[in-house]
């Protein structure tokens, strides 16, 4: 059965905020955060992020 999940609008904010500012690296907590979705048993993540992680992921 697939699981879908997705990140809220409030976190990618904080993300981009937080990189813009140099207080984080914000493809790698980008990345940490989607890893963990699919790690909790997502089997599709619905993202703000999705072309930035396609483009990294290659």
């Amino acid at each position: 059965m697939p699981l879908a999940a997705y990140n809220v609008s409030g976190e990618y904010s904080m993300v981009k905020a937080g990189g813009m500012l140099d207080w984080i690296d914000a493809e790698r907590v980008m990345m940490e955060s989607l890893v963990s979705i699919r790690r909790a048993g997502a089997t599709m993540i619905l993202t703000y992020f999705a072309k930035e992680a396609a483009r990294l992921l290659g």
